[in-house]
């Protein structure tokens, strides 16, 4: 398929969700992409049978990919491997840590015999510091970062419903890969590039960090309640189910008041001149919100934000998404047939956004080894 990265040769000794999610990016946008797998294969295809029997983690992130079963620890494999990292522009890994230094996998090392290759190491803490030879997963590093301590109810932390911590290494790691590639067309030479599960959440925890730190208090768990907005929550209707709103500034908390309220005073009540007054008041705003909403259908409600031009939403299920109508879809082969998959979120004027099958796990063993072995 070609693309951007046409031409770039991707080596990705990868399992699981984050280093599959950077080299799903990579061929999404032209690169060849040699997915390295375990005998056994990647143990994201198991963790369930639901699309077509196959895993939903699996055929999200590994669409357009060459599917090749190595043994790292049998000689034979392991010289296979390095003779295919030698020819490649990238090689991704994510690995337990301390896995790759016993095979001379290590940066290092590949770049010894790489000048050009772009490496990038993904983990869970980095390479240093006392948690750096601790396994990470996705729920631990949104407990470690603080992430499900403002998430949730007021009666207790929640796990974010996404693999919010595996998503972040992945694009940061997509980051640095595509600065690499930039660099190295002026110096010649790759780069290693380090991604964390922790880091990549630690900079999404900046804003509750830095309320903890100059405020002397993180933000606490609202549910849908902004934290720091106000009013930023879902409000319930008299029929249609609620709706979900969000005031940004003072000429959108006036437009509320007078078209969605209906109570152009309200604007100047003390209590919420400002938002963060608005904040301190949040249940007596709220009362005023509820009083109006709760008496009227929710296409009412909605008739009024908008002739105010108030940002609202609705409170979807996921069986909602599914019928979307903003929602862009793509169809994408399997050994298992057809899988009908969200469209990737990066759109290029002039691409048609098709994208390579997803791989049967050892698919191109064959090819693989006859195009590298020689």
């Amino acid at each position: 398929m070609s693309g951007p990265l046409d031409g770039i040769l991707v080596i990705s000794l990868e399992q699981a969700v984050a280093a599959p999610y950077l080299s799903c990016r990579l061929a999404d946008a032209g690169a060849r992409v040699i997915k390295v797998e375990r005998p056994e294969g990647d143990f994201a295809r198991n963790y369930d049978t639901v699309v077509n029997g196959e895993s939903a983690y699996f055929v999200w992130l590994n669409r357009g990919k060459e599917s090749v079963q190595i043994d790292i620890k049998k000689d034979e494999d392991l010289a296979l491997l390095k003779s295919m990292i030698d020819k490649a522009d990238v090689f991704i890994q994510n690995l337990a840590p301390g896995v790759v230094g016993r095979y001379g996998l290590d940066c290092e090392t590949l770049q010894a015999r790489n000048p050009r290759l772009i490496t990038v190491d993904i983990s869970g803490y980095g390479e240093d510091g006392p948690y750096a030879k601790m396994k990470a997963y996705d729920m631990l590093v949104q407990s470690e970062t603080g992430l499900a301590m403002v998430t949730g109810s007021p009666e207790g932390p929640g796990r974010v419903g996404v693999s919010v911590c595996d998503i972040a290494a992945g694009m940061h790691g997509l980051v640095g890969v595509l600065e690499a590639l930039y660099e190295r067309d002026r110096t010649g030479r790759g780069r290693a590039v380090k991604s964390t599960l922790f880091a990549g959440m630690a900079d999404w925890m900046t804003v509750p960090l830095l309320h903890q730190e100059y405020g002397g208090k993180a933000p606490g768990r609202g549910g849908l309640s902004h934290p720091s907005i106000a009013p930023y929550e879902a409000y319930e209707t008299a029929e249609g189910g609620p709706v979900v709103i969000s005031i940004q500034n003072q000429t959108e908390w006036q437009n509320l008041c007078e078209h969605g309220l209906q109570n152009p005073t309200l604007a100047d009540d003390p209590r919420f001149a400002t938002n963060e007054q608005r904040v301190a008041n949040r249940p007596a705003l709220n009362a005023e919100i509820d009083k109006i909403f709760g008496q009227l259908p929710r296409t009412e409600v909605i008739e009024r934000l908008q002739k105010g031009r108030i940002a609202f939403g609705a409170l979807n299920s996921v069986a909602d998404l599914s019928d979307h109508p903003q929602l862009e879809r793509t169809v994408v082969e399997s050994g298992a047939g057809p899988v009908n998959l969200i469209a990737s979120p990066v759109h290029l004027t002039g691409e048609t956004g098709k994208y390579g099958s997803i791989p049967s796990l050892g698919e191109h063993n064959q090819k693989i080894r006859d195009e590298f072995s020689a």
